[in-house]
């Protein structure tokens, strides 16, 4: 399974030769193909099969200095485009021209496609293992195999490409109980091989850890959240290292480099080899590279795109990323790597004397400012390491920033959500908010 690739397509360099002859000093045209097939289940069965395919290609150009971006979906119109790439650049201001220009490479397609009777085995094999221990829970899911082939080629000679195929499960349990109502949720993002046994086995801790309803407590503890919780915390930390905010001066670590920002159980990195987001270049022909942010809790790097690196003097790292097709590429992370302690999450909690473990919730990221106020949708509460039931009805509260710096242990227990490699991180500082008011952990 597969879209075509560009190995015949000379649509691209038609287009890039036609804007440099209309008067552009220099272009782009970078193409995006995408198929993906999804399997869904519903209510424990399965419900429909979907092929989704696309295809697009964004051309920017510079023409007095002044840029233009045009988008087109399906087969190119090459003079259409050129001329609206062109109209639009002047009505912008000029700007250095920013182009990659190492010499043409293909790159290895990244992983596995597998079929859809794979997928479908898959989604039966993790229902069926949850609803024989819980025969009255309805499940959902949906199983999928994506393939994406992106290229880029400029007039700086720039000619690189790759295809990437990723494997994903979402599946959710819903469990009524008279008038209470529990939604236990997991997933995988793979290259080659999803694991269903794992995913049911992870839904099924849950259900066991929530069969009972507890009160939120009334004493400070600390509070522990999952791999599946913690990426909450890290969106704040992506937003403060990216290297825009710094130039804005949004960043409070804008002149922070080289200090201590955290404590010094946490180290955080990007690995262009690591995981289901690996990637071998970025949305302007940059190769990524290996980088530390943070290392044991002192600043060492920024990410940039190719113009703000220009702006700060540090030039490009590799994360010049496009959000959409239609989008100019600005800083962005390909993935986050959060290096993991040694205690797996049963550990973790057997070393809690009281405390309250945040597995799921609603509501996300404070953002750049590290404030925020979350609903916990999914939570436990611990006593004397032990869980004890779930707890509703109760919020948590505090600052990213503040919470990092009271770190008291990082799991071993690290997986992916997301682009977000995360094990699970017990912080002191944050007060949860229930039906008795308001409680603050040590």
């Amino acid at each position: 399974m597969g879209p075509a690739n560009f190995s015949h397509d000379t649509q691209a360099e038609q287009l890039l030769e036609l804007a440099l002859k209309s008067g552009a000093e220099a272009a782009e045209v970078y193409q995006s193909r995408s198929l993906s097939r999804p399997v869904f289940f519903e209510a424990n069965r399965l419900k429909q099969l979907e092929t989704s395919q696309s295809e697009g290609a964004a051309l920017r150009l510079w023409k007095n200095g002044r840029p233009g971006l045009t988008v087109a979906y399906g087969p190119l119109d090459p003079p259409g485009m050129v001329e609206r790439a062109l109209a639009l650049s002047q009505l912008n201001e000029p700007e250095s021209v920013e182009l990659g220009s190492h010499s043409p490479q293909s790159y290895l397609d990244i992983g596995i496609s597998v079929s859809v009777e794979q997928l479908i085995n898959w989604g039966k094999t993790a229902i069926a293992e949850v609803r024989d221990l819980y025969p009255d829970v309805v499940c959902n899911g949906d199983w999928e195999c994506d393939v994406e082939s992106i290229r880029l080629i400029n007039s700086q000679g720039l000619n690189c490409d790759y295809s990437d195929t990723t494997l994903s499960c979402y599946m959710s349990a819903e469990w009524v109980r008279g008038d209470d109502f529990l939604s236990v949720a997991d997933g995988q993002t793979q290259r080659g091989q999803l694991d269903p046994l794992k995913v049911a086995h992870q839904i099924l801790q849950r259900l066991t850890w929530a069969e009972q309803n507890v009160s939120t407590p009334s004493w400070r503890s600390p509070i522990l959240f999952t791999s599946k919780a913690a990426d909450m915390l890290w969106g704040t930390v992506q937003a403060a290292l990216n290297a825009k905010q710094v130039w804005e001066g949004a960043s409070p670590w804008s002149d922070r480099l080289g200090q201590s920002i955290m404590t010094p159980n946490i180290t955080l990195y990007q690995d262009p080899q690591a995981g289901p987001y690996s990637c071998p270049f970025d949305d302007e022909g940059t190769p990524t590279r290996s980088l530390i942010f943070v290392d044991q809790g002192v600043l060492r790097n920024f990410y940039s795109d190719r113009t703000t690196g220009s702006l700060l003097g540090m030039g490009t790292t590799g994360n010049g990323f496009r959000p959409g097709l239609g989008s100019y590429p600005a800083p962005g992370m390909f993935n986050f790597l959060i290096q993991p302690g040694k205690e797996s999450l049963l550990e973790l909690i057997k070393s809690m004397d009281k405390g309250l473990i945040v597995d799921q919730m609603l509501g996300g990221s404070g953002g750049i400012s590290g404030d925020f106020a979350i609903n916990v949708d999914l939570g436990y509460l611990v006593e004397k390491g032990e869980i004890i039931g779930r707890v509703k009805d109760t919020m948590v509260a505090g600052n990213v920033y503040t919470a990092l710096k009271q770190v008291v242990k990082i799991g071993g227990d690290a997986d992916w959500n997301g682009s977000c490699y995360t094990p699970s991180i017990m912080v002191e500082g944050l007060s949860t908010i229930g039906k008795n008011g308001i409680n603050t952990s040590y």
